[in-house]
């Protein structure tokens, strides 16, 4: 089994199809779907299901799948590791965020990072928590953007305190014009993100005992801040979310203040790859200070 066959395995889980990973990796469908017999003779055992809709791991390609991760990762870094010795910086990052990072993090630390490297290559993959806590557990990416609350049995080194705000609909009035208080939220309907979707706002609603009154459950910010825009309710948001949004909505800061504690995690800081633990540095030095932002 070669390490070709284990790369053409990931490709094809990434895309969900022979054809997307044939495409990305210049080779026939054909010679996808070979490379793939092929190792799923060598195994014993069927890696795919192939059916009319497309194709979907078995529970046996489940469970080999962070195991491959894993070797392919190896492999980087080994690569990585021979390039710094030749006196190089290259090798691939690929970082995990969610939304509000993608929004107004990433783009200043991609920009800054590769002025300093530009021939270490950067990955970006957007998702929720509870993907980018996966992604890392599976080594499907290297450094991942979490919340304090939501990770779990990972180490993160916490880089920004966001605090906690509460948005309303336009003419919304409460009893002291400049914040809201834990009263003034309290029996209001809300615009709720369902169970899993945010942590920290569930954290929230559980410290202060808050009944989320709502006949609105949606699942990303965006839609949360419309949903308010056209009266349905209020919500409490990151500070960062709020940042680049222009609604018709009106923001409050929230008191007793409350805040999420955004940082950064990897599976194992001793054994970072060469190009990962320069991003690491680089992101630990520039957010942490706040130097990229102002």
């Amino acid at each position: 089994m070669s390490l070709s066959a284990y790369q053409i395995f990931k490709t094809v889980v990434e895309q969900s199809s022979f054809q997307g990973a044939a495409e990305l990796l210049h080779l026939t469908p054909s010679a996808i779907s070979h490379s793939m017999t092929n190792l799923e003779n060598k195994l014993g055992f069927p890696l795919f299901i192939r059916n009319k809709t497309g194709i979907q791991l078995t529970s046996y390609g489940e469970t080999l799948l962070p195991y491959i991760q894993a070797i392919l990762n190896s492999e980087e870094h080994l690569q990585q590791e021979i390039a710094l010795f030749n006196g190089l910086e290259k090798g691939t990052v690929k970082l995990g965020a969610f939304n509000s990072v993608c929004t107004n993090w990433i783009p200043a630390i991609v920009s800054s990072f590769q002025k300093l490297y530009p021939h270490i290559s950067i990955e970006l993959y957007q998702g929720n928590y509870n993907d980018v806590a996966t992604w890392i557990k599976n080594g499907f990416v290297d450094i991942g953007f979490l919340s304090t609350s939501s990770a779990a049995q990972l180490d993160i080194t916490p880089l920004y305190k966001d605090p906690l705000v509460c948005v309303v609909p336009k003419h919304f009035c409460p009893k002291v014009k400049d914040y809201m208080t834990i009263t003034d939220i309290r029996g209001q309907r809300f615009v709720y993100q369902r169970a899993g979707c945010d942590a920290d706002i569930n954290n929230f609603f559980h410290k202060y005992n808050l009944n989320a009154r709502s006949a609105c459950y949606v699942v990303d910010d965006q839609s949360t801040i419309a949903m308010v825009e056209s009266g349905f309710g209020i919500c409490i948001m990151p500070e960062l979310v709020m940042r680049k949004q222009h609604n018709n909505v009106d923001v409050y800061p929230i008191e007793p203040r409350e805040y999420r504690i955004i940082g950064i995690t990897v599976l194992n800081q001793k054994f970072m790859a060469p190009a990962v633990k320069k991003m690491f540095t680089h992101i630990v030095k520039n957010v942490g200070t706040g130097s990229l932002f102002h």
